[in-house]
């Protein structure tokens, strides 16, 4: 998924990700005057961008602490460390080039990709600990690669219901598009 795309895309895509217009549920009439309801589609969008930074920073230190001969435990933590730091860079680049500066940018980013990334990064590399066989694969073996994406699959399952929450409530994702 381009990400320049996503955080240029329409009105109604902005309006969509805030929550507050667009794709919204209700505006506090439907759940009783309480926090503002999102769509499940907005909520999958928002998930799908966190898990491509997710994706590209994880492949990337697998692939890197694989070729390198690293043991399990550094590879996950290049792994993990990259996913947070390409998850915050998608959605900082974007902030950025909006006209926020810098320092709000990352205060933005961590409010919006925090949650959803530790959730990811967490479903993700639990399946990959617990898929028998799957820390000792080289780059080479089918179970790498099935083990790497199941738990992609998977992390987004599960992480998609918490960014719906999240939204909802006005938090996670929903902050970028204040600057937008």
């Amino acid at each position: 998924m381009d990400h320049s795309t996503h955080h240029s895309g329409t009105a109604h895509d902005h309006a969509a990700h805030a929550g507050g217009h667009g794709e919204h549920e209700g505006h506090g009439g439907h759940h009783g005057g309480q926090a503002h309801g999102t769509t499940w589609a907005t909520a999958m969008r928002a998930t799908l961008h966190c898990l491509t930074g997710c994706a590209i920073g994880e492949i990337l230190g697998m692939v890197v602490g694989t070729a390198l001969m690293w043991g399990n435990v550094p590879t996950m933590v290049l792994a993990i460390a990259l996913a947070f730091v390409f998850g915050y860079s998608f959605t900082l680049f974007a902030v950025v080039r909006a006209g926020v500066s810098m320092k709000t940018a990352v205060k933005v980013a961590l409010a919006a990709d925090t949650v959803s990334i530790a959730v990811m990064e967490l479903v993700d590399n639990g399946i990959i600990a617990l898929v028998p066989g799957a820390m000792d694969a080289h780059l080479s073996d089918s179970l790498f690669w099935y083990a790497l994406l199941g738990g992609f699959a998977v992390a987004f399952v599960i992480t998609t219901p918490v960014n719906k929450w999240m939204i909802g409530r006005g938090k996670g994702h929903a902050v970028v598009h204040a600057y937008h």
